[in-house]
């Protein structure tokens, strides 16, 4: 059987070098956006703001949230529920920042958010927040694998140590499987649904009618093509510990692309230890070691300029490619 892969997403960082990290996520033929993270981002736009259908938080601290009052003012009006996954306590952190703001001009029903908070991994608590009283309603506790799907792509997150927990987002599309009916004289009918059915699930002794004609599931299994998906990384603060270290390497083995927090430059490894912040070179190892095929470093202290910001690059890409 042959594989093939298409790119889907499209990750833009939304900040400067001096402004609070903010990253979107786009995908291909598909109507909405993706926000992690409301850094401020002079690059992100109004219609992309009203575009977001999920966001996610890895936590909130200030500069990772201090612009979700801007998400809020291009939001109200757009008559649908929006989700903002995070980490345990920012529902209520949510519902502080609307009740902020007066809202007596406002429709009951023009905008809900929709809140799922990580408590352990694989669990998210979900609330409902609606104007203009913003009561924080609890609707459920969920189990489940990944915090965000959809018809074409699923988020799973893994919880981090920052001193506080932080969460690390995968997104990844779902595999699809393609008949090639060049490699045989059928023609196309019901049996192609009962082909893919047999591969999904494993059932490699079904019987395929095509034509009149019996066949096994798998004598076929070559006409089937697997479209394999892209797959987007978001990792964020986190201390280079080794508990954490172990956590990306599992979870983010073998993504596509990457983007992982590289707060420090090498000689500044203390402050990293200090701060709970990971470091170029750490950073770059823990990519390699999860064999990620594109890293891409961002996040750097702001006390950084141009030059110290190459510096930090190069050090992440001679760790990510050197040899064991």
């Amino acid at each position: 059987m042959k594989s093939r892969k298409r790119n889907m997403f499209t990750t833009t960082v939304k900040s400067t070098q001096e402004e609070d990290i903010s990253i979107l996520i786009q995908k291909d033929n598909h109507t909405w956006n993706y926000l992690c993270d409301c850094g401020e981002a002079s690059g992100l736009t109004i219609k992309e703001i009203q575009n977001i259908k999920a966001l996610f938080i890895s936590h909130t601290h200030i500069d990772h949230f201090i612009n979700f009052d801007s998400i809020i003012r291009h939001q109200i009006g757009i008559e649908r529920r929006v989700i903002i996954c995070g980490p345990i306590g920012i529902a209520k952190q949510v519902q502080a920042r609307l009740l902020g703001y007066t809202w007596n001009l406002i429709e009951e029903k023009s905008i809900i958010y929709e809140v799922r908070e990580l408590n352990v991994q694989n669990e998210y608590e979900v609330f409902e927040l609606q104007p203009p009283l913003w009561k924080l309603e609890k609707q459920e506790i969920v189990t489940n694998d990944f915090v965000f799907k959809n018809e074409d792509f699923q988020v799973s997150a893994v919880l981090l140590d920052h001193k506080i927990p932080t969460v690390a987002y995968k997104f990844e599309e779902k595999e699809k499987i393609k008949i090639n009916l060049s490699k045989a004289d059928f023609k196309p009918g019901k049996w192609v649904k009962d082909l893919k059915y047999a591969f999904e699930n494993k059932e490699l002794d079904n019987e395929i009618t095509i034509d009149e004609s019996l066949y096994r599931a798998k004598d076929l299994f070559y006409l089937l093509e697997v479209q394999k998906g892209d797959s987007v990384g978001i990792i964020m603060d986190h201390a280079p510990s080794k508990e954490n270290h172990d956590k990306i390497i599992s979870h983010f083995n073998f993504c596509e692309t990457v983007l992982i927090e590289s707060f420090y430059v090498n000689e500044d490894k203390e402050l990293a230890l200090k701060n709970f912040h990971s470091y170029a070179e750490k950073s770059g190892i823990v990519a390699r070691q999860a064999q990620v095929k594109n890293p891409i470093p961002v996040h750097f202290s702001r006390k950084y300029n141009a030059q110290q910001i190459n510096q930090l690059k190069e050090e992440f890409y001679r760790a990510f490619h050197q040899s064991e």
